[in-house]
């Protein structure tokens, strides 16, 4: 085989017959990629992992060792058993059909090398090295960081239809935001953004995109939300992409829906990208898990922006107390006193473990470990303010034993 450089070129195989040769972890990595290509699968082996036999419904499985007509009417073909002298005949039959191949045991011998891969916005990166799979991963990786970090421009390949995109930054650190919102940050002509969003990426916006601080308007809650409602609508209907950026996810206390409604009354076209809600990702970072084996089989989130007995609450207390699982607060700090107190009337025990993340999953990030019954001079004592996560429950106990004791018994 010659020593000439690959000659790179992007294959479209929706609809198109390809066959992988090998049921291991080589052909668990490469055949995802191959049906999100649309690509049609044939995969022969003997035995296959569980994750491509749970792939059965997508792909064609033929449960027995190769044969050269298995690659008739194929356009791509991937060698990937663990037998070099399996791998050869699957490449001699390609050969005689004109079909590339791929070998994951001798690239030397191969027709066709698989490239690292990554997507920004709507660019494919593909990396070829001298058939070093470690140094292509590496400058693939590099390169996609360059990207989604703005330290390599490519806006050209990034969605810029006008119309509103709601983001979702997550609980606050700026890393744990998804790829999808830094694609739809970089592609604003206007952001308009909460106090909770991440605010560290706000300095990595372009000059000339127009931000909107609406954390910062002088209004009331109503008009302030019917405020962003206009503004987001009036910026997109002037030709621009609007950035709704909001802390945690959109639909999980946010009012983003109010949002979708605005822009479908007023003909915008609207979408949105999720973010890690707080209410189990700043649990999680403090190393508590909101459902465990044997001690919580559900956990309910709940705002606690309105106390218990308001005219206005929509949660019904008593029955919430009545259930064994994890109870997550969010907004709950001003009113923490008179949850804990409507949960022991309902039936809790005042000795329910307590965790209240302050500031999760940022430099402040603190965790204040109480229990019902002392909640309230438990806050006060550690001065508690907001913005923080209240998590109620046995897994609290199971998440530090070192300050409660023993750990809750399993229920099965």
């Amino acid at each position: 085989m010659n020593e000439f450089p690959p000659y790179p070129s992007g294959l479209r195989l929706a609809g198109r017959k390809v066959v992988v040769v090998g049921g291991g972890h080589v052909a668990q990595r490469r055949v995802p990629a191959l049906i999100a290509a649309g690509a049609r699968v044939t995969l022969v082996a003997p035995t296959v992992t569980p994750a491509l036999e749970g792939m059965g419904g997508e792909i064609e499985i033929l449960a027995r060792r190769f044969e050269p007509g298995d690659l008739d009417g194929a356009w791509y073909v991937i060698a990937a058993t663990n037998d070099p002298v399996a791998n050869e005949l699957v490449t001699q039959a390609a050969e005689e059909r004109r079909i590339f191949c791929v070998r994951s045991d001798d690239a030397a011998e191969a027709t066709a090398w698989t490239p690292a891969t990554g997507r920004h916005g709507s660019v494919t990166v593909a990396v070829l090295g001298n058939r070093e799979p470690q140094q292509s991963a590496a400058l693939r990786d590099e390169i996609l960081t360059a990207l989604r970090d703005g330290h390599l421009n490519a806006s050209g390949a990034l969605d810029r239809t006008p119309g509103v995109v709601l983001v979702g930054g997550g609980p606050g650190d700026p890393e744990l935001v998804t790829v999808a919102a830094r694609h739809a940050l970089a592609s604003a002509d206007v952001v308009v953004a909460d106090r909770l969003a991440p605010r560290e990426l706000l300095d990595e916006l372009g000059p000339d995109v127009e931000l909107v601080d609406v954390a910062k308007l002088p209004r009331g809650r109503s008009a302030q939300q019917e405020f962003i409602n206009q503004l987001i609508v009036d910026r997109a209907r002037e030709g621009k992409r609007v950035v709704r950026f909001k802390g945690g996810d959109n639909f999980v206390f946010g009012r983003g829906f109010e949002e979708i409604e605005a822009c479908r009354a007023a003909d915008v076209p609207v979408t949105v990208i999720p973010g890690l809600s707080s209410s189990i990702s700043v649990p999680a970072v403090a190393q508590i898990p909101v459902t465990h084996r044997g001690v919580a089989h559900e956990f309910t989130v709940v705002s606690g922006h309105i106390p218990p007995g308001h005219p206005d609450s929509l949660v019904t207390w008593d029955a919430l107390a009545r259930l064994q699982g994890t109870i997550v607060v969010l907004m709950g700090v001003e009113n923490a006193a008179a949850i804990a107190s409507a949960l022991v009337q309902g039936g809790r025990d005042t000795e329910t473990p307590v965790a209240v993340v302050v500031e999760g999953t940022m430099p402040e990030e603190r965790t204040v470990l109480s229990t019902l019954g002392s909640l309230a001079d438990d806050l006060k004592a550690q001065d508690v303010k907001p913005p923080a996560v209240i998590v109620i429950g046995e897994v609290v106990r199971v998440a530090r034993p070192e300050h409660y004791g023993h750990s809750a018994p399993s229920r099965g």
